[in-house]
């Protein structure tokens, strides 16, 4: 059946525009199969074309009888060619169920965004990316996100099928523990942004599992766009020796943001801009649900990534994603300018933080890692170690680094940590690097980069400063430019820390 493509329009509270259009209906209504010749299921089809501007969210209302042991849905849209330049046609979709569509409300039911062309859901089960439970009576709303419109347009069909019968049993989700045994006080490596075929990545957890422990790490994080299917996929992944956090990336039309270690189970919307002033709302949501607030590659390329809601409400910053890119390169500065202007002004300091972001081969799951000082191996204590700035980041667990500042009286201190003593004090700072051959070495303060050096034989390198000239030091160590310097371009990192801060507060 064809529908009016600007049929009304309603706002769903503090989100983007939405469209919604006139609902679907199927005739057999509370008609089980084989009560009164009921049939087994029933499927009705929807086309429709959506114009360039149009809303970030459309809704198509799907009325859902009892008796009804599954819902499926499939949909295709067009993608004809457009000029070099122009954005062609790239469409999501998800579901709502009875509960309704409010923001931040109990009727997320899954998203797929791009990856899938088709999912279903009953009480038993449901396609990676959605939710397993029963499919209630009442209005669910198939959600259609239109992120990019050709300018011909968008055609669209959406199939939905019902099938009846029996609701079935939803098995109770497996969640990973929240500590392992561990190596006590300990560095431990961990990748905090990756994707599995619960949303757009193409492994499952148990090969992306298998890649973390292959890649030295004791720790990852499941980070699905704009879903929590995963959160109960890893069961029998997890030992004393690795752990699994729950997280998400919330993916708006402004920027991902990655919720980090949130509580199992916990979904955090993403359907509103910057416009919408509704991230602080969901910043809290993420703590509140025990996580911490990442923004993820701020300043990549690709269309919605860029970075729009500002930094008041992180707790850190992913300032190397991936392979070392330019784009990379604009995060790191914006972060040490973040950081110049926190210290000078006696202000908390944003850590920085890297992650693979792996979705697919040749992805390198642990590529970076980024290293934490913890207590345990636990999220309590993994995620305080990042929040206090005691973490830092590796191309690989090829490379080890240990750095610090030491001056005065014996005083000692190390990442993310504060060495106390007078202005005009000698302060040595020592950074001990392996896995770095090749590689130089530089130490970065609030005045600039003020010392490089190639790292020697044995991976030592010391400076000497005082609090009146830097109020903090960090370290960086990187490969030779891949093009001998050609472009301006520095080489990418083998590793960099977050800073020792010198000096009284």
């Amino acid at each position: 059946m064809h529908r009016r493509e600007m049929l009304r329009m309603a706002a769903v509270a503090g989100a983007a525009g939405v469209l919604t259009l006139d609902g679907v209906t199927f005739a057999h209504a509370d008609a089980p199969e084989g009560a009164g010749g009921g049939p087994a299921s029933e499927t009705r089809k929807v086309t429709g074309r959506l114009p360039t501007g149009a809303p970030d969210f459309v809704h198509l209302p799907v009325e859902v009888p009892r008796g009804i042991r599954e819902i499926a849905v499939s949909y295709t849209y067009d993608r004809p060619a457009v000029p070099a330049g122009v954005q062609g046609n790239a469409c999501d979709i998800g579901i709502f169920d009875e509960r309704g569509t409010e923001l931040g409300g109990p009727g997320f039911r899954g998203w797929s965004g791009g990856a899938r062309t088709e999912f279903a859901i009953s009480a038993e089960r449901a396609t990676p990316g959605y939710l397993p439970g029963p499919v209630g009576p009442g209005t669910w709303h198939v959600v259609l996100g239109p992120y990019t419109v050709a300018p011909q347009g968008l055609a669209y069909e959406v199939t939905v099928t019902l099938r009846y019968g029996p609701p079935g049993l939803t098995p109770a989700p497996v969640y990973p523990p929240q500590r392992a045994k561990g190596r006590g006080r300990a560095w431990y490596r961990g990748d905090n942004h990756l994707h599995s075929v619960h949303s757009d990545g193409k492994r499952t957890p148990a090969e992306i599992a298998a890649a973390a422990r292959a890649a030295g790490l004791d720790w990852i994080t499941t980070t699905e766009h704009n879903t929590t299917s995963s959160h109960g996929a890893w069961e029998g992944l997890w030992a004393d020796d690795f752990l699994v956090l729950t997280g998400e990336e919330v993916t708006t039309r402004n920027g991902h943001v990655v919720a980090l270690g949130i509580d199992p189970g916990v979904f955090v919307d993403w359907r509103y801009r910057a416009r919408d002033n509704a991230f602080g709302r969901f910043s809290r949501r993420i703590r509140q649900a025990g996580g911490l607030v990442v923004p993820a590659h701020p300043h990549a390329t690709c269309v919605g990534c860029n970075w729009k809601f500002g930094f008041n409400e992180a707790d850190a910053v992913e300032v190397w994603n991936g392979p070392y890119t330019p784009d990379d390169e604009i995060a790191l500065a914006e972060w040490d300018n973040a950081l110049v202007a926190a210290v000078r002004r006696g202000r908390p300091w944003l850590p920085a933080v890297g992650n693979s972001d792996a979705h697919r081969e040749p992805q390198v799951v642990g590529h970076p890692q980024t290293v934490v000082l913890a207590e345990e191996l636990s999220r309590t204590a993994l995620l305080a170690g990042i929040r206090a700035g005691r973490c830092w980041i590796a191309e690989s667990s090829a490379v080890g680094l240990s750095f610090s500042a030491s001056g005065g009286r014996g005083a000692h201190a190390g990442i993310g940590e504060r060495l106390r003593v007078d202005r005009d004090a000698p302060v040595t700072v020592r950074l001990d690097v392996t896995g770095a051959a090749g590689c130089s070495a530089s130490f970065v303060t609030d005045q600039g980069r003020l010392f490089t050096t190639p790292v020697p034989a044995d991976g030592k390198v010391e400076w000497r400063t005082t609090a009146s000239y830097a109020t903090y030091v960090r370290a960086e160590v990187r490969h030779p430019p891949a093009d001998g310097g050609a472009s301006g371009m520095p080489g990418a990192f083998a590793a960099l820390t977050n800073p020792v801060f010198l000096g009284w507060p």
